[in-house]
């Protein structure tokens, strides 16, 4: 497991729409899951830590997300050989686990995590309702344990947006493991 952040996206930088299927093949596209705030990405995986102390942390702004009317979806680029875990049949798995209130998506070819320039588990990314990138960085101030969390960045950022305010000037960067990117695979 290779630990990094987030790497610096600009903020405005439009997001290129994709369409993906679920697990069980339901396509979802980006243009359909935008609400009228904004989408909300969470580039995801099963198998890492981070991910792991994360998902209901993800599922409780996800929720709160949707009562601002700001669309939601976790996509999965660690659709890899070596990681098993990572597979379709393991992310219905979390869909039952925690009772996903959004789409979880293949990214099998990795496309739409290269275009997002993401580079770990969990990488965040909040759009406006126009598409531009208007906050990309951590859930909150304390991954490993929800009852040490004092500050929670990602919901601060989404009542901005809601609130028509500017983004939040400090983002701070999602950390976790690396993408297990498919040029990566060895024999």
């Amino acid at each position: 497991m290779a630990l990094l952040e987030s790497a610096l996206v600009e903020l405005g930088t439009p997001l290129q729409h994709f369409a993906l299927e679920d697990p069980n093949g339901k396509a979802y596209s980006s243009t359909e899951m935008m609400k009228s705030t904004g989408l909300l990405i969470y580039v995801v995986c099963n198998h890492c830590p981070y991910n792991q102390a994360l998902w209901e942390r993800l599922v409780e702004v996800a929720e709160f997300a949707s009562k601002v009317d700001v669309g939601v979806v976790a996509i999965n680029p660690n659709i890899h050989p070596n990681y098993p875990e990572d597979s379709p049949a393991h992310m219905l798995d979390k869909i039952v686990e925690f009772s996903l209130p959004f789409p979880y998506l293949i990214d099998r070819h990795q496309q739409v995590a290269r275009s997002l320039n993401a580079t770990c588990t969990p990488d965040i990314f909040l759009f406006d309702a126009t598409g531009a990138l208007f906050y990309h960085g951590r859930v909150d101030d304390y991954w490993k344990d929800a009852g040490k969390v004092t500050k929670e960045e990602l919901r601060e950022a989404i009542m901005h947006l809601f609130s028509g305010k500017k983004p939040p000037q400090e983002q701070i960067p999602s950390m976790g493991c690396s993408i297990k990117w498919i040029d990566t695979i060895t024999g």
